[in-house]
């Protein structure tokens, strides 16, 4: 449960503030983004690894769907976020508002979880082959 935490943690400060994302404002430092970005990933990976690890260690050999998950629910606390934004920051009415923030809003957790689920099952599997490859058989 903890893993699923780190990189919302590390995006939210950065990108997630209701300033940036809602209000129409314009970055122009795209490094800053970038940077922010390969936080994303580079948290993605180094969580979904260590959950792979322990599994491993435990002789659960079924990572496949579970490094795919790890990382990609990253996304529901991307959701429940926007949920909380919307009942306490925004100051919208009537359905219309409503079905469209939603609707926007959950077309980019689906691909906030494909992007980061992808992440982390790459990760799993390049890890796990470097591992694996080094291992003597004799």
């Amino acid at each position: 449960m903890q893993t699923k935490k780190y990189p919302f943690g590390h995006l939210f400060p950065q990108v997630l503030t209701p300033s940036n994302l809602r209000a129409h404002q314009i970055y122009y430092m795209f490094w800053f983004l970038f940077i922010v970005f390969l936080i994303l990933v580079i948290t993605c990976a180094e969580t979904t690894i260590l959950l792979c690890y322990f599994h491993l260690c435990s002789e659960d050999y079924h990572w496949w769907w579970r490094a795919y998950l790890s990382s990609g629910s990253t996304a529901l606390y991307f959701f429940l976020y926007s949920i909380y934004f919307y009942a306490e920051r925004l100051q919208m009415e009537g359905a219309a508002s409503l079905f469209i923030f939603f609707g926007y809003t959950f077309i980019m957790a689906i691909y906030f979880f494909l992007l980061t689920g992808f992440v982390g099952f790459m990760s799993c599997f390049f890890f796990i082959n470097k591992i694996y490859s080094v291992v003597k058989t004799d």
